[in-house]
């Protein structure tokens, strides 16, 4: 049996990389997972159904409601129910690296609405649906940035700020329905993303020996952690934020 039997997942932001990855992880362990994105996430749904997994995809803009409302009913009509949310949605991989005084307004706005708005938004669809039906897990996706306060990712570590700052909030307001809300913080993760992004390579370096497991962190280090915060273990936590940076943030 598989430690999500009988469950389904939604994942955001994952029609490739570290949200892909997620999705057939909670597919492996018996999960039906909706996998959505404003991409297409054909691909990622073909990596699960070709393992024997269920799964479906659709195009869903995190910041977007009547598509919000549109996700929700397709996981409660097409998989039967909504237990697992994994706010996976942001914008990160893209970036370029650069001081906080020349980051515009725009970019600044654009950042906050996607990765800290839409977990707001996503949150305000899914709950009614996860009280009516006796509770549920929700895993937001944070950043270990806001811990250490990176040279050059101002607006994005403020946005993960907020991140954690809603995952401590709905972990208190949701207690007593029977949903707990939890957050991952990773580390820098090679994801297909950052490889390809050489904005990044200045940090890579530092990065390693700042972590007292001193090697790259990659997008499978992500995969127990979820699955430990998406299954009946982690009943009695929540509003809780676990670090997965090989041990760069001791808190």
């Amino acid at each position: 049996m598989g430690r999500l039997d009988g469950k389904t997942a939604v994942i955001t932001g994952a029609a490739q990389g570290i949200g892909a990855l997620m999705a057939k992880a909670m597919a492996d362990e018996g999960a039906k997972v909706l996998v959505t994105d404003v991409q297409d996430t054909a691909n990622a749904v073909k990596a699960i159904t070709d393992a024997g997994g269920c799964a479906q995809g659709m195009k869903v803009d995190v910041t977007n409601n009547d598509d919000l409302k549109a996700m929700v009913e397709t996981a409660t009509r097409d998989l039967g129910r909504l237990d697992i949310m994994v706010n996976n949605a942001s914008i990160f991989a893209t970036l370029t690296p650069k001081p906080f005084f020349e980051i515009d307004d725009d970019e600044f706005d654009m950042i906050m609405r996607v990765n800290a708005r839409g977990v707001h938004q996503v949150m305000r669809a899914i709950v009614p649906t996860m009280i009516k039906a006796g509770g549920g897990k929700v895993v937001n996706i944070a950043s270990g940035t806001f811990y250490y306060g990176p040279p050059g990712l101002s607006h994005y570590t403020a946005s993960k700020g907020a991140v954690i700052a809603l995952t401590r909030c709905h972990g208190r307001e949701l207690g007593d329905k029977n949903i707990q809300v939890n957050a991952i913080a990773p580390g820098l993760t090679e994801s297909e993303g950052i490889i390809a992004n050489k904005g990044f390579d200045m940090a890579r370096t530092p990065t390693v020996q700042s972590r007292s497991i001193k090697r790259e962190m990659l997008p499978e280090d992500l995969l127990g952690t979820l699955l430990y915060l998406t299954s009946q273990d982690s009943n009695f936590v929540t509003g809780q934020t676990l670090n997965v940076d090989g041990g760069k943030i001791n808190i």
